[in-house]
């Protein structure tokens, strides 16, 4: 057999073993079909401006990924990183160690009594005060693990929502990033909302089925819950109160961003952060989960990925837009959110080894 005979056997082997692993090498999701809307961009109230860009960066003690800022009682910003400590910046620019949880705090949340609630990704929903110390209260809702809890938000009467981003993509082991990835490429309604009595120390199920849930709000006349719909680019509100109760409202949808999590403001608005602009491909792909099963396949740095653009967006109760703040060039990406006090916005990010501060 000639040597060109034998390489071009080799080739074909190489060739058929590639095709193979394409189609069939195992993945860990299962693509279930839907039809993304037409990505309209950055039209309308999302017209590209660089508000964001004049924002002073704070660098945090550490580690990275100031994900959620909360205020606390004393108007100190406090935020939790990817090393698992909760941090507070003094007024005096130094940083405070509160605790740390030994997972990844998300969400973070005062209540009335000054005490922390954090839902932390790795481990479920937590509690923390000076007096008590640190404590996990709830890993398992109707049976089903708490694998990604994300944000949270405490009701006037003492009830705590908290979001599961994903009951099937667990963020411990892999990471929150990589399993965000995971569940938003399967698009299959892994997420739910939960709600914590402490009263009863009970948890139910709010709502289930969504795709990717993430920031979680409730309204200020206390008849709403807001939730980011990451995975299918919208926000929706769930009725709490004694006439809406149970009714599920889209207040925005076809957002030219991923939205992160869902802070109220002092005056009645929320504060939404586009953690990253769409993906083109991911969106063409909506409609064929056997393709993204083989893009799942390939390396990487080949998939759709978060891209550096920062964009922060305030609205009202029923979805209107009322501000837009953008860093194009990426001065401050991967904005998640902001907390507001005293015409200070204080904005967090998923991968950013710093906040950013915007005076009003």
């Amino acid at each position: 057999m000639s040597k060109r005979r034998v390489m071009n056997r080799g080739a074909l082997v190489l060739i058929a073993a590639a095709i193979a692993y394409m189609l069939w090498w195992p993945v860990p999701i299962e693509p279930q079909p839907w039809n993304a809307p037409r990505d309209l961009g950055y039209v309308g109230a999302y017209q590209p401006n660089s508000k964001l860009a004049a924002a002073e960066r704070v660098a945090v003690p550490t580690s990275a990924g100031p994900e959620d800022i909360a205020i606390d009682p004393q108007g100190r910003p406090v935020f939790g990183l990817k090393s698992g400590d909760i941090v507070r910046q003094e007024p005096d620019g130094s940083f405070t160690t509160l605790t740390t949880t030994g997972g990844r705090p998300l969400g973070l949340e005062f209540d009335d009594n000054g005490d922390l609630w954090i839902a932390d990704a790795y481990l479920g929903l937590m509690h923390w005060s000076a007096a008590s110390g640190l404590q996990l209260l709830v890993t398992e809702v109707d049976g089903t693990t708490v694998r990604y809890a994300d944000d949270v938000d405490i009701a006037a009467d003492g009830t705590v929502y908290f979001t599961d981003a994903s009951t099937r993509f667990p963020a411990d082991g892999i990471g929150t990033y990589e399993a965000s990835l995971l569940d938003i490429m399967e698009h299959r309604g892994n997420g739910r909302v939960l709600a914590y009595v402490p009263s009863t120390g009970q948890t139910y199920t709010l709502l289930g089925g969504v795709h990717f849930a993430n920031g979680v709000a409730v309204s200020h006349d206390q008849q709403w819950v807001l939730v980011a719909e990451t995975g299918s680019y919208r926000i929706l509100r769930i009725g709490i109160g004694a006439e809406n109760n149970g009714e599920i409202e889209t207040i925005m949808q076809n957002l030219p961003g991923f939205p992160d999590n869902v802070n109220d403001a002092p005056d009645g608005r929320f504060w939404v952060g586009l953690v990253s602009p769409r993906s083109g491909a991911l969106d063409a792909l909506s409609s064929y989960p056997f393709v993204r099963k083989m893009v799942q396949r390939l390396p990487s740095f080949m998939r759709p990925q978060a891209k550096p653009y920062g964009h922060l967006i305030a609205i009202d109760i029923d979805g209107n837009v009322i501000e837009s703040l953008q860093a194009p060039n990426g001065e401050f990406a991967f904005v998640t959110g902001a907390a507001e006090f005293e015409h200070q916005l204080y904005i967090s990010s998923l991968h950013e080894t710093a906040f950013a501060v915007l005076k009003r």
